[in-house]
């Protein structure tokens, strides 16, 4: 059911309520600026050798890997930068949320590792496809600038 005030669903323990809402701004926040910087972590290798993954780009079937080699270390520590301070975070996740899904393919197909391989990219992805999808909240660099891309 839905509270006809704040057409959120009603809460299982409606006294605990009040606990919860002052939180959920700030949990979300917290969960993209934790998932943009451990992004920014995971790209800063290849930011500091660009062209380091042209191989391993290749054997996915993305040619030429000199360009996209470059564009994978980009998304990854840039993207996570502007996911984290939440500056155009709609398409900074979403393109994140891409460069997850080839890591889904890479290691539950490719290197053959199923689920158990797959698993955390997977995770990895649906945080980003909220992100791409809800954007920012009120606590980031867009909210700040009065808008949401």
């Amino acid at each position: 059911m839905t509270d006809i005030v704040t057409g959120r669903p009603r809460a299982a323990f409606p006294a605990l309520q009040r606990l919860y809402r002052p939180f959920d701004t700030s949990a979300e926040t917290l969960l993209r600026v934790a998932a943009g910087a451990l992004l920014v972590t995971h790209g800063f290798g290849k930011i500091t050798n660009p062209f380091g993954a042209v191989g391993m780009v290749e054997s996915l079937g993305f040619y030429p890997g000199i360009f996209w080699s470059p564009l994978l270390a980009a998304t990854e520590f840039f993207g996570g930068i502007l996911v984290a301070i939440g500056l155009f975070t709609r398409p900074a996740a979403f393109a994140s949320m891409i460069v997850l899904l080839v890591t889904v393919y890479f290691h539950g197909i490719v290197k053959a590792e199923g689920l158990a391989g797959a698993e955390k990219s997977i995770l990895w992805s649906a945080i980003f496809l909220y992100f791409a999808v809800r954007g920012s909240n009120s606590q980031s660099v867009d909210a700040k600038l009065g808008r949401q891309i």
